[in-house]
């Protein structure tokens, strides 16, 4: 997952001067929420003319789609790590694996609790991140089938990034009354993913004897 929109990969030069400026854009959100972040306040915190952050993010919202992509890279990677194939009895324990890794991002990362679960009704985020899900749906869709043989999942469904996507409303609920994930808000985020995907994965699905290739 690139951390900018455009199509060609940039040169080692710009993809140093993006991090910079995504860098300060996660911090300025972080510190002070969408308020404080515009492109001049990004490029005072990066120590950098506004002209170099325009010339890679037109808007705030390009840059946000960008800092919601670098982002879902940390997601995307936590469900890249390997899982103990041994340490799984049924199917929920891997789902438990991958729910902790992800609130652990979420715990560690403000900036991502504003982007993807605060009420800040930006729809190109919103747009993007659910864009997002979809790959991590099926990314944990992938890992799902490696350690245990799904039944047939529905075609016009992606019942993976869904259940992902509930569990976040669960979350969002927490920030917003909480300015934080809760413990008990997040088993209560776990109970609700399980409880989704439970519609069609069986309770007793056999796990594999060892993880496919």
């Amino acid at each position: 997952m690139t951390r900018t929109a455009p199509s060609r990969k940039p040169r080692a030069s710009s993809q140093a001067r993006i991090t910079v400026i995504l860098d300060a854009a996660r911090e300025l959100l972080s510190e002070q929420g969408f308020s404080g972040l515009s492109i001049y306040s990004v490029a005072e915190r990066a120590a950098i003319p506004p002209s170099s952050v325009y010339h890679f993010f037109a808007s705030v919202p390009a840059l946000l789609e960008a800092l919601t992509a670098d982002i879902h890279a940390a997601f995307r990677a936590c469900l890249q790590q390997p899982v103990a194939h041994d340490k799984l009895h049924d199917w929920r324990d891997l789902s438990r694996i991958i729910e902790e890794r992800m609130l652990a991002i979420y715990a560690s990362d403000n900036a991502a609790r504003q982007l993807i679960l605060a009420q800040h009704g930006l729809s190109e985020v919103v747009q993007a991140d659910r864009q997002h899900d979809l790959e991590l749906g099926r990314l944990m869709q992938a890992l799902f089938e490696r350690h245990f043989p799904l039944p047939q999942l529905p075609d016009d469904v992606d019942v993976f990034a869904l259940a992902m996507e509930l569990g976040d409303r669960v979350y969002a609920r927490s920030v917003q009354l909480h300015g934080e994930i809760t413990p008990r808000m997040a088993e209560e985020g776990m109970r609700v993913f399980d409880a989704y995907v439970g519609l069609y994965l069986p309770v007793g699905l056999p796990k594999r004897p060892q993880p496919a290739n």
